[in-house]
């Protein structure tokens, strides 16, 4: 740049890319805590992680659809950062002693809940980013292969490329991560068979209309 130009001025972020972001960085280090508790949604039980985690999913699909897939996976790969920092500061607090003035049952909640295994550490991030990136893969090629439905019916053609990723990629989840944490400690077949069903059927009842909403959401943020 020479000296008489003069600097470009930096562009800001969109509201709604901003809003997304900052919801999906809280997302990442809820979905661990969340996990703890199972619910039961019907016959199936599920870990509660699961409605953060479908939340990462809806954003992602949210902002690929806004801002295109290179956004969306800059995002996804940017969420790793919460991720291992809330691991980090888990292990640090874990490791200090506790207060005197804390309640033994208290300090036992807290470790039971928060002291998880390294397997479990580690299939966490490792199913979080694969699972991830190829929901919005699959959801970016869906609209590619369906350009004309696109066109006519914007908002079904988006919540069907939703459910088809989501269920997809919400699968191939569970499987990485069941396997990662549980294999070789007791059997994992009925587990992992529940966690699929319940994912698929929360892929395909929650998600589809969520993400037709946080696009809308996105627009009006953004004064389309």
């Amino acid at each position: 740049m020479s000296s008489t130009e003069t600097p470009r001025a930096p562009q800001p972020i969109p509201r709604s890319l901003f809003f997304f972001a900052t919801l999906y960085g809280g997302m990442t280090v809820l979905a661990g805590v969340l996990g703890f508790k199972q619910v039961a949604l019907g016959p199936l039980a599920v870990e509660a992680g699961i409605f953060a985690f479908l939340m990462l999913v809806i954003l992602s699909s949210s902002i690929a659809q806004s801002f295109g897939p290179a956004q969306a996976n800059r995002i996804v790969l940017l969420g790793f950062f919460p991720l291992a920092l809330s691991i980090g500061l888990i292990w640090l607090v874990l490791s200090l002693p506790p207060s005197a003035a804390m309640p033994a049952e208290n300090l036992a909640a807290f470790e039971r809940v928060l002291g998880q295994t390294p397997r479990i550490m580690a299939a966490g991030p490792v199913a979080y980013g694969v699972s991830l990136l190829l929901n919005v893969y699959i959801f970016e090629r869906l609209r590619g292969a369906g350009k004309h439905a696109e066109g006519r019916g914007g908002s079904v053609w988006m919540m069907a490329r939703g459910a088809i990723a989501s269920a997809i990629s919400q699968a191939i989840d569970s499987v990485i991560f069941i396997t990662l944490a549980f294999y070789g400690e007791f059997p994992i077949g009925s587990l992992l068979a529940g966690q699929v069903l319940a994912k698929v059927v929360l892929s395909i009842v929650l998600v589809p209309p969520l993400i037709v909403a946080f696009v809308k959401l996105g627009r009006k943020l953004d004064g389309v």
